[in-house]
């Protein structure tokens, strides 16, 4: 299994949770937590990205496995996207321009 450094976790996570706070909530939403009132990203590894997910007043770590490969830095952000966009469908919200 691929793993990646810790910078390109800290940069990945940084950035999702910076800018796509929202997106991380629909992500966990659709594909883990339907009742998640927050979420937030803290992994990731070639097989899945992982997030805490606050649920009912405790938190839950969820992993959601990737739609299609991870192999790099790259892969990352075109997987994260896909299952953004994916979650969108699931929860009938329309996508916001990334």
């Amino acid at each position: 299994m691929t793993t990646f450094d810790a910078a390109v976790i800290a940069a990945v996570t940084g950035h999702m949770n910076g800018d796509h706070a929202a997106d991380n909530l629909l992500i966990v939403r659709a594909f883990a937590e339907p009742s998640a009132t927050a979420a937030r990203m803290t992994g990731l590894d070639a097989a899945a990205g992982e997030w805490v997910a606050e649920v009912e007043g405790a938190e839950r770590s969820v992993r959601v496995p990737w739609l299609g490969p991870v192999t790099d830095r790259a892969s990352i952000r075109t997987e994260v996207v896909a299952l953004y966009r994916e979650a969108c469908l699931r929860l009938g919200v329309e996508p916001a321009p990334h």
